[in-house]
């Protein structure tokens, strides 16, 4: 006691002279929180989860924000990919590849065109008679419903219709048919800029692609770019791969769902063909709810028992389809397990609708191709991985040398 009074004396004598306090030193009172390690390993994955989720969530509001832009773009891409052959062909005949890449374009529009001219004449042409066939079908529902089990009386049935009536003009009060024409206004100036991006947009991804892709590969740092390159090709042949084996399925789709429709004698059996064919582009569904048109117009036009035939004939189709040639040619083609086809589908509804659940899988698959692409690069030696990119840059594949 008598040494700490001390030393306190001679520390109020030497402020009181002006001079400086003495500078005491000790261990650091900063050390790391002492918690169980499973808590700090678990608040380590937690926020880095946080941002990887937050910064996956943010891609996904921009790529919707400008649903615009990247939904053309990525029409362009596979239709870049389904008509890249055809340029490399007609570039090996000599031809320039702008002028090949212009023919392409320009033959696969008129083809379109002319397909969806044929089928609308189709249309056109047995819009009357279907029209009377809904008349009458109608009728047929109304007498079931006064004469079969339900047995409804005429005023319950002109209830139920007025009901229905109402309900409609309710919908269109309010400003609300107003507010549709906008919004349908705004769609179809949206669907128009979407057409000609995509079309040009195609056109500069046949003719340019590879100074294109050489310009995105120089943004990439320079330690990064063998990688990058690398893996942009795996994924343009995986983009390829899967754009063939789409339309394979796609066009055997159509031409059986065609078939019995043309022997059940129904109409529209080419717009049905178009309909199902775009929509097998979306795998495992895209193809069913198409071809419910078909159904839809087989019961109108012919009758329930037709319509029942023509419900056996697209879920043959579709068995076909799910055990032959989705195994052979995308399970061979592109390795993409079905519940990520799953996933894929709704995040890309979520994100743009219809097109987006139309691009979502192809790209899911190009993503998966890269990632197995680096997860083997990352499993080689570094010399042996070093000499696999120096390989894939002096030698590419032949197909996507100039995507």
């Amino acid at each position: 006691m008598l040494h700490r009074f001390a030393a306190q004396w001679a520390l109020v004598r030497e402020e009181r002279r002006g001079g400086p306090a003495p500078i005491e030193t000790g261990p650091s009172r900063f050390d790391r929180a002492q918690v169980p390690w499973g808590l700090d390993l678990a608040a380590a994955w937690a926020w880095r989860l946080v941002i990887i989720a937050g910064a996956a969530y943010l891609l996904v509001w921009l790529v919707s924000f400008f649903a615009v832009i990247t939904i053309p773009i990525a029409v362009a891409l596979l239709i870049s990919a389904l008509a890249w052959p055809l340029v490399h062909g007609l570039t090996r005949l000599k031809i320039p590849q702008p002028i090949a890449a212009l023919l392409v374009v320009l033959g696969g529009l008129g083809a379109v065109v002319a397909l969806l001219t044929f089928a609308g004449q189709q249309v056109a042409t047995g819009a009357d008679d279907l029209a009377d066939s809904t008349v009458k079908g109608l009728q047929e529902i109304r007498d079931w419903l006064r004469d079969g089990p339900v047995n409804a009386s005429d005023s319950q049935i002109n209830e139920w219709i007025k009901s229905a009536e109402d309900t409609i003009q309710q919908g269109s009060q309010d400003g609300g048919t107003i507010g549709r024409v906008t919004e349908v206004g705004t769609a179809v100036g949206h669907v128009v800029a979407g057409f000609f991006i995509t079309l040009f947009a195609t056109y500069f991804f046949l003719a340019d692609g590879d100074r294109i892709w050489s310009w995105l590969v120089r943004l990439a740092p320079r330690v990064a770019r063998e990688r990058v390159d690398s893996s942009g090709r795996v994924a343009w042949i995986s983009l390829v791969q899967f754009v063939r084996a789409t339309v394979i399925v796609a066009a055997v789709d159509a031409i059986g769902v065609m078939i019995g429709a043309a022997v059940l004698d129904l109409p529209f059996v080419l717009a049905i063909g178009v309909l199902v064919f775009l929509g097998a582009f979306v795998p495992l569904i895209g193809a069913t709810i198409a071809g419910i048109v078909a159904v839809l117009v087989a019961l109108v036009d012919q009758g329930p028992v037709e319509a029942l035939i023509m419900l056996a004939v697209i879920i043959g189709v579709q068995q076909l389809e799910g055990h032959v040639l989705q195994p052979f040619l995308l399970g061979r083609w592109v390795s993409l397990h079905p519940l990520g086809v799953i996933l894929a589908i709704a995040g890309g509804v979520l994100v743009a609708g219809v097109v987006g659940a139309l691009v979502a899988v192809p790209l899911a698959a190009a993503a998966n191709a890269v990632v197995l692409h680096l997860a083997e690069l990352s499993q080689m030696p570094v010399e042996e991985a070093a000499e696999e990119l120096d390989n894939d840059v002096i030698h590419p594949p032949d197909e996507v040398h100039h995507a």
